[in-house]
């Protein structure tokens, strides 16, 4: 009779960046992430960009979650009650719950499910991929290559500001900004932070994104921006 031995289950790789310790799978290490986390690089701009411009008081939502590192940064600065990150994939919503909980921020709400426009809720079919970032919404084309389809619960944007009010927005959803981001937005909310996706969309599409968030009050912010992170802040009367 052969010996069984119980092989204890490999750790995932960890990561520490500004502070925040970061745990994703081996799986997830695709397309440069692993340098980009060794580096410091990972959302590097858009962490910049949150971190110049939170201040004590604000509500924070994060629109496309990932690992929940922009959470994370979010709530060393506010506290974790007013923190709220969703995220359409549910394995990645599941790590980036980990990694909050990992690093004492365990009141911070992490919802699963897909931003959608203003009334459209339901279901939506998701694709998702073993790194986490390629995973994205059905397109014209279909779920990304290799991807696993799920069904994922549709947010109506309208109905998470209404339910969080959160003061800064940040959002990075894999060019479903352009859909999602055209307002209203209540008066609470002062700042947008959106990593944009000009490779999908075009330049007509960033000018519409622009025109849209300018009509609901919001001007383009030089302080934070850089590359295809932007900031918008609403325009005091």
């Amino acid at each position: 009779m052969l010996n069984q031995t119980c092989q204890p289950k490999a750790a995932m790789p960890r990561y520490s960046l500004r502070g925040v310790t970061l745990d994703l799978p081996e799986t997830a290490l695709r397309g440069g992430l692993a340098r980009a986390l060794e580096s410091g690089r990972y959302e590097n701009t858009e962490a910049d960009a949150i971190q110049r411009h939170l201040r004590p008081g604000d509500r924070f939502l994060d629109l496309g979650a990932g690992l929940g590192y922009l959470c994370c940064l979010a709530a060393q600065v506010l506290g974790p009650e007013a923190v709220m990150g969703v995220e359409a994939g549910p394995q990645t919503a599941a790590l980036a719950r980990a990694n909050l909980d990992r690093n004492g921020f365990a009141a911070a709400v992490v919802k699963p499910g897909a931003v959608m426009p203003a009334g459209q809720g339901g279901r939506v079919a998701f694709g998702q991929r073993p790194a986490f970032w390629a995973s994205a919404l059905a397109g014209p084309a279909g779920v990304p290559a290799n991807a696993t389809v799920v069904e994922v619960e549709a947010l109506p944007l309208d109905r998470l500001l209404a339910e969080h009010a959160p003061t800064v927005l940040s959002c990075d959803i894999e060019g479903a900004e352009l859909a999602v981001l055209t307002g209203p937005f209540p008066p609470s909310l002062r700042l947008i932070v959106v990593e944009i996706h000009p490779a999908l969309y075009g330049p007509a599409g960033t000018k519409r994104l622009f025109d849209a968030l300018s009509a609901a009050g919001f001007a383009f912010c030089p302080e934070g921006a850089r590359g295809a992170t932007v900031v918008f802040q609403r325009i005091e009367d």
